[in-house]
């Protein structure tokens, strides 16, 4: 059995990362690319150009990616430096060194393709199926290929540790030349029904008091008492998910004096927990519509972190990729806009690929090279980026209202209906629909769990963590675990004011319904507690207020308060965009008022077209509008082309 402190506290374990000795890399504005390494002979010439290339075009850093050969669909491996090779090492470590000398940062994916995994993982360290045994999950399209590697057990630290001495001892030479890197693992990839490792069911029963056997040929089913099982089966694979690879995962980033970054999207977990285990917690899109960076930015504000990047344009135009090398800048703008306004204050483009010519592309990117369609307007939108990031990173994400992600809702649905269901997503756990109430846009909310909660102060009624103060809890969920309740109720003892929506139930198979509701007796009973939203509504200020609000974000410094205004357009981002969505003919207002250190300031928003809008309120209630300005050449709309002939495999 595993060493579990269990089962509750360990829900509510402190998920602080200490930080790094060192500094990241100093420009943390710019944008940066994910970059395409082809696994093939990497000639240094190529890192020159390429580096060099991104460096004129104003970007910020790569993030280096280790993919299938050009011949993926041969079976004769293309010659190419060995995985994890002195000469691999080689022209990693020289790539790094480059980078430096260009100014330009440096992070790496901590495998090749993704989920971690290679050839070297043994079948006993590898994914595994609680109701097939003879399962293990295969790892495709990767440096190594055409062999076939295993994807190694993210829920077994010492399998990930196994894997990490070679990963780690292959990337040293890099990672400890010159400034800081990081280290990156991408969003979750990993099977996940009926996900186990060893002795995962024996745990089940010492923590539970059942065994699950009886209930996997219908773990899934949505009715009761399924959905019990399928929450507890939940809660014990979010705690493993945590406890024994992002945690785990992010010390060793710190062990190879590196910092770690994540997209923790998809993976079976606490959510919020799993991106404030990281130093750097990253969103993805528009593989997640612009609303999901919600939850990372949340994570990084309520722990303190500066950054929250975004992987961005991914399959913009739909799945794999639509016009190839024709994206238009507009398009893009528009969803970096949105992905501003959700939180998101730097770009990682995903991507640029070192290729032999610049027909050499990866399947669901946007184009990044000079044949492209993007190539004319990069350098200036570059630019256009950098200084918004730069604005939004100043000071702390500034809010008043934290609200309860019902993650016990989430993980008690289990299956999404079929109509939401894309190929790689399935499950309600993955929170890729759920949304911040819109009646609390004025307010600027930030969603919150009970572990952040818990490691939160609360004064004077307000609760703090990070730099962030906000005036209340909002919490609409049906199912709550006891472990909520009772940071609901330390909370409350402190006088911080909640609003408790609905009267909730108890998750699980087992719970003590008597001393839950007991619980429940005790946290509605608090003088700080309220049913209704509308109880309090009146006594807490919001921040922005007006008809038919625009997505915004806003920051607190020493000066004053920062605020990011998207363009209205931006709310129709969903994916896939069409070709050419963000054409726009005319400008459109929206008269707000800023509520901001006692002054209620009226500000008109006059959007011209393709602009959003970036201001400053300093402490005494001036405004002042910072110029972002960037005109893009204005889109063409065309009709969706049909899918090409040969298309790229996906499983």
């Amino acid at each position: 059995m595993k060493s579990y402190f269990f089962p509750l506290l360990l829900i509510l374990a402190g998920c602080q990362v200490p930080n790094t000795s060192k500094e990241m890399h100093a420009d943390n504005a710019r944008p940066w690319t994910r970059w395409w390494w082809f696994a093939s002979e990497i000639q240094e010439a190529q890192i020159d150009r390429d580096l060099e290339w991104l460096k004129a075009n104003h970007f910020g850093g790569v993030e280096v990616a280790w993919i299938y050969p050009f011949n993926r669909r041969d079976t004769v491996a293309t010659p190419r430096q060995e995985w994890l090779s002195p000469e691999w090492s080689e022209k990693v470590r020289y790539a790094k060194l480059k980078a430096d000398s260009l100014g330009l940062g440096f992070d790496v994916t901590f495998g090749t393709l993704w989920p971690f995994g290679d050839t070297q993982v043994p079948r006993e360290e590898a994914t595994m199926l609680l109701n097939d045994s003879s399962f293990r999950q295969v790892l495709r399209l990767h440096w190594e290929h055409p062999r076939k590697g295993l994807v190694v057990d993210h829920l077994n630290e010492q399998a990930l540790r196994n894997y990490a001495e070679r990963m780690g001892k292959a990337l040293k030479p890099a990672l400890q030349s010159g400034t800081q890197s990081g280290i990156f693992v991408d969003s979750w990839e990993v099977e996940q029904r009926y996900l186990g490792t060893t002795g995962f069911m024996e745990d089940f029963r010492a923590i539970y008091g059942y065994d699950l056997e009886p209930y996997l040929d219908s773990l899934y089913v949505s009715r009761l008492p399924y959905q019990h099982v399928l929450y507890d089966y939940q809660r014990l694979i979010s705690q493993l998910v945590i406890d024994e690879f992002y945690r785990p995962f992010s010390a060793i980033a710190h062990e190879l004096g590196a910092y770690s970054r994540a997209q923790c999207a998809g993976a079976p977990c606490d959510i919020l927990q799993a991106y404030a285990s990281v130093d750097v917690p990253e969103s993805e899109a528009l593989l997640y519509e612009p609303y999901y960076s919600n939850i990372p930015a949340a994570a990084a504000a309520w722990t303190g972190r500066p950054k929250v990047t975004a992987e961005a344009f991914t399959c913009l135009y739909g799945w794999p990729a639509d016009w190839m090398k024709r994206e238009q800048t507009a398009d893009l703008k528009l969803l970096a806009d949105a992905l501003f306004a959700n939180g998101v204050n730097q770009v990682i483009w995903h991507g640029k690929a070192m290729g032999r010519t610049e027909k050499d592309t990866f399947f669901a990117s946007v184009h990044l090279g000079p044949s492209g369609n993007l190539a004319r307007e990069l350098p200036v939108f570059n630019q256009y980026l950098t200084k918004v990031s730069q604005a939004l990173q100043q000071g702390h994400t500034y809010s008043k209202v934290a609200v309860y992600l019902p993650l016990e809702d989430q993980w008690i649905k289990g299956e999404m209906p079929k109509e939401k269901q894309y190929i790689w997503a399935w499950s309600h756990n993955e929170h890729r629909y759920l949304q911040l109430p819109q009646f609390l846009q004025p307010y600027h909310p930030l969603w919150i769990n009970a572990n952040l909660l818990k490691e939160a102060n609360v004064n004077d009624g307000k609760l703090q963590s990070g730099q962030t103060e906000v005036e209340t809890l909002y919490v609409d969920a049906n199912y709550l675990d006891t472990a909520s309740l009772k940071a609901f109720i330390r909370a409350a003892q402190s006088d911080l004011k909640i609003v408790m929506q609905q009267v909730p139930q108890p998750p699980g198979l087992n719970t003590d319904t008597v001393g839950y509701q007991k619980l429940v007796d005790t946290l509605l009973q608090l003088p700080s507690v309220y049913r209704r939203w509308e109880s309090i509504s009146t006594g807490i200020s919001p921040v922005v207020t007006g008809a038919d609000l625009p997505e915004y974000w806003c920051r607190e410094s020493g000066t004053g308060l920062t605020c990011f205004f998207a363009h209205p357009k931006t709310k129709t981002v969903s994916f896939p965009m069409g070709y050419g969505q963000s054409l726009m003919e005319n400008g459109v207002s929206r008269p707000v008022k800023i509520h901001y250190n006692g002054h209620e300031v009226p500000v008109k928003l006059d959007f011209q077209p393709y602009q959003s809008i970036l201001l400053h309120v300093d402490t005494q209630g001036a405004v002042t509008f910072e110029d972002i300005t960037f005109v893009p050449e204005t889109p063409k709309l065309e009709a969706r082309p049909e899918k090409e002939k040969e298309r790229w495999e996906v499983e």
